[in-house]
């Protein structure tokens, strides 16, 4: 059994409004427990959409233009959050 289309385009859509109401989920913390962040997600839509640039993807998911996105919720990263980042990343080396 498969996902539909048009399930996967509503389960899309209020994943994108999640994140963008969720603004104390900080990307570096979405990379270090699931290996993606907002900005992963809209690489993907990237992939999937070429005709889009990496800001017109970025702004597409962060509801805003990612340099205000960035300077408004984003904080320095910790040595810690960076370790958890590349040991999640890791995982993702064996799925794709």
């Amino acid at each position: 059994m498969q996902i539909s289309d048009q399930a996967a385009a509503a389960a899309f859509r209020r994943l994108v409004a999640h994140l963008q109401h969720r603004h104390d989920a900080e990307n570096i913390e979405l990379m270090g427990l699931a290996g993606f962040c907002r900005n992963c997600l809209a690489d993907w839509v990237m992939e999937a959409q070429p005709e889009l640039s990496k800001e017109e993807a970025r702004t597409l998911i962060h509801g805003m233009p990612p340099a205000e996105w960035k300077a408004k919720y984003q904080s320095e990263a910790t040595p810690e959050q960076l370790q958890r980042m590349e040991k999640s990343l890791a995982k993702n080396a064996a799925h794709n």
